[in-house]
């Protein structure tokens, strides 16, 4: 079997159930990360990813204004937390795997490749936290129905690497800085250290992948002779009309590379229009 990372990239897109979809993200990572310390990266190759990846059977999947409302005062309502977060996490599996598999058209440095293995592998450690303190609180992924539309800033941006960047990690995963110390904060009032130790190495790993975004965002900017700050405004209004709203996590976007005249200027210029 001649192996390739979009080629693995695709198989884990193609695997429903979220434990097995995370336990191959890991291994085909580690192959990754060992090929190049061993100075012979595993080929880049080409793949087919579907449009949308495989899913199991459960959660539902609701439109957003269907999904019931959270009351993190109560146990239940903390354990809908963490059943959004796993759905969150498990999306960004494969968001991070796809723009592996989908974009090896585009002369990429492997650098790229790497920051985005690395990403897809620590959401799996992201979602397998989660889903471990489910399982404590007597829950599971699935056990709750989920947010519909988290895929499809995936297929909005299919053709569009630098929407892609934007969207995802730039707008995304930043808005995770901003919403993260609060939910820490939850289980902190409710006692739950365990839970607080998960949301605190999420947090920490997050950074990462908004700066890896910003970074080749940047950087291809930076290739066409463009300006980053004034292309990330025409693509966020593109894909993502009404996508950046205050409070804004500042200190934590400015480390990873987001400064506040690219995402101010588009709070709430445009009534939200993604759901």
């Amino acid at each position: 079997m001649n192996l390739t990372l979009s080629g693995m990239a695709e198989e884990v897109l193609r695997t429903a159930d979220g434990r097995e979809k995370t336990a191959l993200s890991h291994k085909y990572a580690a192959m990754w990360r060992e090929a190049r310390a061993g100075g012979t990266p595993i080929p880049l190759g080409t793949a087919n990813p579907p449009m949308q990846p495989a899913r199991p059977e459960k959660p539902e999947l609701l439109n957003p204004r269907d999904v019931p409302k959270r009351k993190p005062g109560s146990p239940e309502g903390r354990k809908a937390i963490l059943h959004a977060i796993a759905h969150i996490e498990l999306n960004a599996v494969d968001l991070h795997w796809d723009i592996v598999a989908r974009f090896t058209d585009i002369d990429m440095p492997l650098g790229f490749y790497d920051d985005w293995v690395k990403s897809a592998d620590e959401e799996s450690k992201h979602f397998n936290l989660v889903c471990d303190r489910l399982e404590a609180m007597g829950s599971f992924y699935g056990d709750l129905p989920a947010h519909a539309g988290m895929w499809r800033a995936a297929e909005d941006t299919a053709q569009d690497i630098m929407g892609r960047l934007a969207v995802v990690p730039m707008v995304l995963e930043a808005r995770g800085l901003d919403v993260t110390p609060g939910m820490i904060r939850i289980f902190q009032n409710a006692r739950d250290p365990e839970t607080v130790a998960a949301l605190e190495v999420i947090y920490a790993e997050e950074v990462g992948h908004v700066a890896y975004g910003a970074k080749w965002f940047n950087f291809l900017c930076g290739r066409q002779g463009i300006d980053p700050k004034d292309e990330f405004h025409a693509l966020i209004r593109r894909y993502f009309p009404g996508g950046t709203k205050p409070p804004f996590n500042e200190e934590k976007r400015a480390e990873a590379g987001l400064p506040p005249d690219f995402y101010w200027p588009l709070a709430d210029e445009l009534p939200p229009a993604w759901s």
